[in-house]
Order: structure tokens, then C-alpha cells, then sequence
């Protein structure tokens, strides 16, 4: 892990797109600017671990669920098998 020391209004880099910037020190608390291009996602730590969590849940149940939708659905016809030349 790399530390760094930062004072309020200075900055990091990472890479070419991304700034951390020191907007405010506070009873205890660090408020950070975050700039970055718009594909860049940020989140929170803990939402985070919060959204790999369902996803993790999500792909335990996720076959089960599947394959009640499948079946549920109306057999599809395979339009390729059923064309004619026309020739």
C-alpha cells in the first residue's frame, strides 16, 4: 500500500485520468474530489463488497431461475429451418 500525505487543496494521480483531491480535513474526517472519465466507475468500499455480495447470491440461485424462465417461454421456431429456397 502506498501512503501519502496530502494537505487540503493538494492532490494524487492515478494513471492519466484519475485525480484525488484534498477538499476538506475535518474533526477527524478527510473529504475527497474525485475526477475521472466518465467510464470510470467509483464506489464506496462498502457499497462495494455490498454488490458483490448479490451479485455472489445472485449467480448461486441465478440457474434455478433460469430454468424456470426457459421453461415458461414459448418454444421458439428456428426460422432458418423453415425457409424455402426460392430459387
Amino acid at each position: 500500500m502506498l501512503v501519502l500525505t496530502r494537505r487540503r487543496g493538494q492532490a494524487i494521480c492515478i494513471g492519466d485520468n484519475i485525480r484525488i483531491v484534498v477538499t476538506r480535513i475535518e474533526d477527524g474526517q478527510v473529504r475527497l474530489g474525485i475526477e475521472s472519465s466518465d467510464n470510470v466507475t467509483i464506489l464506496r468500499e462498502e457499497l462495494l463488497e455490498t454488490v458483490k455480495q448479490a451479485n455472489q447470491s445472485a449467480l448461486v440461485s441465478a440457474p434455478e431461475a433460469l430454468n424456470l424462465w426457459l421453461n415458461q417461454q414459448p418454444k421458439a421456431v428456428d426460422s432458418a429451418s423453415n425457409t424455402k429456397d426460392e430459387a
